[in-house]
C-alpha cells in the first residue's frame, strides 16, 4: 500500500459538557456525551521510504508545522512503533477552527489510524487511544470510534447508543480560545457528577429535547460578544441552541435531515443584511446528520 486518499476526519458536537472540578494539575474535570456528525475534514496520505513527514500547504493559515495536530501525530506513531517509513499528507479543511467542533482533534486521530494501516505498524485501538491523549483530550474519543459519555479529563470513555438524529449547525463570526475559557476565573467547576444511566433514562423519555447544558456558555457569552449574539438571535428564532465544547459553534437537534435542511433554508433567509461587519450575525450553516460511529472505526483491531 503506497497510498491512502479521501481519509474522512468528521467532527464532534458535545451533547451537553458539565465541569465538575478541576485537578492539582490545571487540567478540568468534565461530564459529557461525544458524537460525531458527518461534517468532515478530509486528508491523504503518500507513503515515503525516507522517514520524513511532509506536509504539502498548510490547512490553518499560520499554523506551524510544530504545531500542527496531524504532523505530531505521525511523529507519534513513528515515534512509539520505530517504524523507518514518513508520509507526505495534504488535507482539506472544512471544519472550522475555534468552533468546539474538533476539527484539529479528529484529524489527528484519523492520522493515527491511517498511517497505522499506510505503514502497516498493527496497533491497536487501546495503542492508538493512548497516543492519542497527550496530543489533546479529545483526540481519544476519536479513536474510540463510538459516539461515549466521557468523563475524567474527558479521556474515560463509555460507549453509549443515540437515536438517529440529525443537527443544523451555526457558526458565528468569531473563534473562541479554549484554553482563555478554562483559565477564566468566573467558571463554575462543582457541577454534580451524573451517572450514564441517567442520561440514557431520561433521552429515552424526553428525546428530542436537549439534556443537562454546557457550562462554559455563560463565559463564552461574557467573553465573546458575536459568539452571545448569535445565541440570542437563534433564541429569538425559536430555536433550541446550544454551544458545543467551548464554541463558537451552536448546534439544534432535530429527528430527521428534512426538517435539519428546512430550518437552514428558513435561517438563511432571516440572516440580517451584512452591511457591515459589525452588524453580521451568522458566518455560515451546516445541515449535518448525527453518526452512528466512526467511518474508520473498523480500521482499527480491538
Amino acid at each position: 500500500m503506497a497510498a491512502l486518499y479521501d481519509v474522512p476526519a468528521p467532527a464532534k458536537i458535545n451533547l451537553f459538557l458539565h465541569v465538575t472540578g478541576r485537578r492539582a494539575d490545571g487540567y478540568h474535570l468534565l461530564e459529557t456525551v461525544f458524537r460525531f456528525i458527518d461534517l468532515s475534514d478530509t486528508l491523504h496520505f503518500d507513503a515515503r521510504s525516507d522517514g520524513r513527514i511532509v506536509r504539502e500547504g498548510c490547512a490553518v493559515e499560520g499554523l506551524s508545522p510544530e504545531d500542527d495536530l496531524v504532523v505530531r501525530a505521525a511523529h507519534a506513531l513513528q515515534a512509539a512503533t520505530g517504524t523507518r517509513q514518513g508520509c507526505q499528507v495534504r488535507y482539506q479543511k472544512n471544519i472550522p477552527s475555534g468552533a468546539g467542533l474538533g476539527g484539529g482533534s479528529s484529524d489527528a486521530a484519523s492520522t493515527l489510524i491511517a498511517l497505522n494501516r499506510l505503514w502497516k505498524t498493527g496497533l491497536n485501538r487501546q495503542q492508538l487511544m493512548a497516543l492519542a491523549l497527550p496530543l489533546g483530550a479529545d483526540v481519544p474519543v476519536f479513536v474510540h470510534g463510538q459516539p461515549a459519555f466521557a468523563t475524567g479529563i474527558g479521556e474515560v470513555l463509555t460507549p453509549v447508543q443515540l437515536p438517529e438524529r440529525s443537527y443544523l449547525v451555526v457558526q458565528p463570526p468569531q473563534n473562541v480560545a479554549t484554553a482563555r475559557v478554562f483559565a477564566d476565573s468566573d467558571l463554575t467547576r462543582n457541577s454534580a457528577s451524573l451517572k450514564i444511566a441517567v442520561f440514557a433514562d431520561w433521552q429515552k423519555i424526553n428525546a428530542p429535547d436537549l439534556f443537562g447544558r454546557n457550562d462554559l456558555e455563560p463565559v463564552v457569552f461574557a467573553r465573546y460578544p458575536r459568539v452571545a449574539a448569535l445565541y440570542q438571535w437563534l433564541t429569538q428564532q425559536g430555536l433550541t441552541a446550544r454551544m458545543s465544547g467551548s464554541g463558537s459553534c451552536f448546534f439544534v437537534e432535530f429527528v430527521t435531515m428534512k426538517q435539519a435542511q428546512m430550518c437552514q433554508q428558513q435561517i438563511i433567509g432571516k440572516i440580517p443584511s451584512r452591511e457591515s461587519e459589525a452588524v453580521a450575525v451568522v458566518q455560515q450553516t451546516w445541515a449535518c446528520q448525527g453518526l452512528m460511529d466512526h467511518p474508520l472505526r473498523d480500521w482499527i483491531s480491538s
